[in-house]
């Protein structure tokens, strides 16, 4: 059948146009039909739609009762690049920063002074969490989109880059946290509870990512409901464990720059679960009733 393309600007010279494709084809398929007549828009940067309502590239045509001479309208979504790209790109920023910030303390803080045991487990502490979240981004994660406007790197690299990174790593790894300073160090059990409730966090993180990993079989789009260890309580258990990873390094460090990293951080966080957790209830009218968003019991 003869579809139709239009653009829904009105101001592309590309547009209109129209393509020949089986009547069974999908949303995808006439994508990359489009893609062929016009080599600028690969499928991830089109937007189509009948009025409002946006194709799903995995539906067919005649799911939508479009036929023979009808119009389709196209919408430009700009440069794209990959989910993982954008995550990779996100925490790249503190692993380059606080080495920076703490190994040439001496040309950022114009003084040399020894390092406190607080300031070293706290590095270590915040290098491993991002060194965790880089290799779940390139070997675990399976993105349900598979890009982002790559105009939006900027912004989404921001909060990383500048709060977890510059700001944090400025005020952590400064003379005044250093040794024979009274923030230098802590008494022994609290450092080791720190220590046991940012390791218990992080593999209780990395175990949720695992889990929702398992849920959507590679190069598929499938949605089901997670089960298991901290899903039963939660619908985002990941977010909650990432906030008491951080709350362990909030205490351990008294680092108000950490705080409001993970404000900031929890305030995102709070506002995905929520979203999430009420997709859930619409999509399955089997989700457990009595799970919460984000943290156990209470939100």
């Amino acid at each position: 059948m003869k579809i139709t393309i239009s653009s829904r600007s009105g101001k592309s010279k590309s547009f209109p146009l129209t393509v020949d494709i089986p009547s069974d084809a999908t949303v995808e398929q006439l994508k990359e039909v489009l893609h062929k007549k016009v080599r600028k828009y690969y499928p991830t940067r089109q937007r189509l739609t009948i009025g409002q309502q946006p194709l799903q590239d995995e539906k067919k045509l005649k799911e939508y009762d479009i036929k023979d001479g009808d119009t389709i309208l196209f919408k430009d979504l700009g440069p794209q690049i990959s989910w993982r790209m954008v995550f990779f790109v996100e925490y790249i920023g503190p692993l380059i920063l606080h080495p920076i910030f703490y190994y040439f303390k001496k040309q950022i803080y114009g003084e040399d002074f020894e390092h406190g045991r607080i300031q070293t487990i706290a590095y270590y502490m915040i290098m491993a969490h991002f060194i965790k979240r880089e290799v779940e981004t390139l070997f675990i994660h399976r993105f349900s989109h598979s890009t982002m406007p790559a105009r939006n790197i900027f912004k989404n690299s921001a909060h990383y880059h500048l709060l977890s990174g510059l700001n944090l790593a400025y005020w952590l790894y400064g003379p005044w946290n250093a040794v024979g300073t009274p923030d230098g160090e802590r008494e022994e059990w609290f450092i080791w509870t720190c220590l046991a409730t940012f390791v218990y966090a992080q593999i209780s993180n990395f175990s949720t990512h695992i889990t929702l990993r398992n849920l959507r079989p590679p190069g598929t789009k499938i949605r089901r409901i997670p089960r298991g260890y901290g899903f039963e309580l939660v619908s985002c258990p990941n977010y909650f464990f990432e906030i008491l990873a951080w709350i362990s390094i909030c205490a351990l460090t008294k680092s108000l720059a950490a705080v409001l990293f993970i404000s900031v951080g929890f305030y995102q966080m709070y506002l995905w679960a929520i979203k999430k957790h009420k997709n859930y209830y619409k999509e399955f009218k089997d989700y457990p009733k009595n799970r919460k968003a984000i943290i156990p019991f209470l939100l």
